[in-house]
């Protein structure tokens, strides 16, 4: 599937949806691909049933404080680099790349990457949204392990983690990047393609690029029931609370707070639980929906997705749920991504399409 200028803004707007309000500013990485396409280069999503059983895919994205992305652009070797390092570790040259995350940043940053080095990439991705932790990527889930691991900082820093479980994993990574200036380059060990549908979600970029171009065409409760979603609420944001998280082992934990919508319709309070994404919902106290389905808030005015970090008080806004990728509604994965992953203690509240 070839990727066009005209296919930008619908690929944004549907890796921001995916993103659950978390994911990371897509602009940076948008404007960087805008920019190669506008000089004539090619860019193309390759299905993994294209590729041959034993090409080796390579899972690569950006981690840590992607706000600080934005400020401390990338100058391109940061990937080169992460990739010559998981290539020269495992003994294997990389055939084809995959996004860590399709929702937010992720969503776009391969698609510049792979053109810069050469390489196809490959229509899946190890998150089906967006996702806030290095353990709950799928390869993780389906317990294949995280590990060798590179990490690569704009500074010019390489760091190789050759063992470790994926807990450990991130947490090694979240202090290496507090080090480091706040963001890296993550590559991880080649996949062969034929093992990429066990442990990946295939299909997951081209959806978001159908995602987006549905959010720009129809409102939102048209887009709602195109996907199999539905929309939670419509009204004002009329309080946001930020919160320290919870820490461990000494370290701060990732910030928590709440946003709350007076509905228009119903004029009940809808309020929205979120740390780096939007994780779970109560309207009057009584919860509707939780993660792994994605909550996704939108300025009413615009449709343009509202990350959890800029929500602020007195905005118009519609909120939707939409499906998780099957992938994490199936029983052995779902407590990876189920509210109380993030220590909140309700089961998962989700559509009914997949019941």
């Amino acid at each position: 599937m070839q990727i066009g200028l005209a296919d930008v803004p619908a690929l944004e707007r549907g890796v921001s949806l995916l993103g659950s309000g978390g994911g990371g500013d897509t602009v940076t990485a948008t404007a960087l691909l805008l920019s190669r396409l506008a000089a004539g280069h090619r860019t193309a999503l390759t299905p993994v049933g294209e590729l041959s059983g034993d090409a080796r895919v390579v899972p690569i994205g950006v981690i840590g404080a992607t706000a600080v992305f934005a400020e401390k652009l990338p100058s391109g070797a940061e990937f080169r680099a992460a990739l010559a390092a998981i290539e020269r570790w495992t003994g294997h040259r990389a055939d084809a790349l995959v996004s860590i995350e399709v929702g937010g940043l992720n969503g776009v940053v391969p698609l510049v990457v792979g053109g810069q080095l050469g390489l196809p990439v490959v229509d899946a991705d190890l998150s089906g949204r967006g996702v806030p932790r290095l353990d709950q990527l799928s390869v993780a889930a389906a317990g294949k392990g995280l590990t060798p691991v590179v990490l690569a900082e704009p500074g010019g820093q390489v760091l190789v983690l050759a063992e470790g479980t994926s807990i450990e994993v991130e947490r090694t990574a979240r202090a290496f990047l507090a080090g480091s200036g706040g963001w890296a380059v993550l590559a991880l060990a080649p996949i062969p393609a034929s093992e990429l549908p066990k442990c990946a979600i295939p299909g997951t970029m081209g959806a978001a690029l159908s995602l987006g171009r549905q959010a720009l065409s129809a409102d939102a409760e048209e887009l709602a029931a195109a996907t199999g979603g539905r929309v939670l609420g419509l009204g004002r944001v009329v309080e946001v609370s930020r919160r320290p998280g919870p820490g461990e082992h000494g370290r701060t934990g990732f910030a928590r707070g709440s946003a709350t919508v007076r509905d228009h319709r119903s004029q009940s309070l809808l309020r929205l639980e979120m740390e780096n994404e939007y994780l779970f919902a109560m309207r009057d106290g009584e919860p509707v929906a939780s993660t792994p389905d994605v909550l996704a808030v939108l300025d009413h005015r615009t449709g343009v997705p509202i990350l959890c970090d800029v929500i602020r008080r007195g905005v118009e806004v519609t909120v939707l749920q939409l499906p998780a990728a099957g992938f994490w509604t199936d029983p052995r994965r779902l407590q990876v991504l189920a509210p109380r992953a993030y220590g909140i203690d309700c089961d998962p509240v989700l559509l009914e399409v997949r019941r």
